[in-house]
């Protein structure tokens, strides 16, 4: 689910605090557990983009959970599922992103945050591909931090990830293969990470266009197919 409020690594951990302090409250001290995922999981762990409007995660949603996220929004003026499970229902979704999962913080020794990273988050941007959105961008940012850090991602490793999580390649389409090997064979990964924000916006206008017109066309399913049709002509027409 995408909210217009950008949220930053900063004020994100400051909206979880809120959370572990109201789920505390309420559930008298029971545990928790959040698996933060997709660009909640990039700002936590990475410092290329400095903010995102999807903080999707995976939890479990009992009915004291589901107050204390209302109670957080309500204090900060967040709209209603600023924080959701909506990515269940993707592709990318899959059970065993918990095993994969790596610990981030215990927030008022109640909520514990897991977040996802490395090759295991580039396995997940490889199923999503969407290319409206920073999906792709995403890969070139993390393959390029990891190499700062002295843990590079090789094929081999993001190979093991898409395995380990999907069981094969077969929900990777043709594209997403086709960057992740651009990004892998880039020597610089800074200009390459630049070109596909850019390519990702323009992506993202044609797109909004085409659903303006005809609102019923446009699904999850084919917004790739409707994105290259609509660049194709409009390069056609300059």
């Amino acid at each position: 689910m995408s909210i217009k409020v950008p949220f930053t690594k900063e004020n994100l951990e400051d909206c979880l605090k809120a959370l572990a302090k109201e789920f505390k409250k309420r559930g008298k001290g029971a545990p928790a557990e959040i698996i933060l995922v997709g660009g909640a999981s990039v700002i936590i762990n990475y410092g290329f983009r400095e903010s995102s409007y999807d903080i999707d995660a995976i939890y479990t949603l009992s009915s004291v959970m589901k107050e204390a996220i209302n109670a957080v929004g309500d204090s900060n003026d967040l709209p209603n599922g600023w924080l959701n499970d909506d990515f269940k229902k993707t592709p990318s979704y899959t059970n065993k992103i918990i095993e994969f999962s790596q610990y981030y913080k215990t927030f008022s020794n109640v909520l514990t945050i897991r977040t996802v990273r490395s090759e295991y988050l580039v396995a997940m941007k490889l199923i999503s591909g969407r290319q409206y959105k920073k999906d792709l961008s995403d890969i070139a940012g993390i393959v390029y931090e990891q190499q700062v850090l002295g843990e590079p991602l090789t094929y081999e490793k993001i190979d093991k990830a898409v395995i380990d999580l999907y069981g094969s390649w077969e929900k990777v389409s043709d594209y997403s293969k086709e960057i992740l090997d651009k990004i892998l064979k880039c020597d610089d990964l800074k200009a390459l990470f630049i070109e596909l924000s850019e390519d990702e916006a323009k992506a993202k206008e044609a797109l909004a266009e085409v659903a303006k017109k005809y609102p019923e066309v446009v699904t999850e399913d084919n917004a790739n197919d409707v994105i290259a049709a609509a660049l194709k002509k409009k390069k056609e027409k300059k």
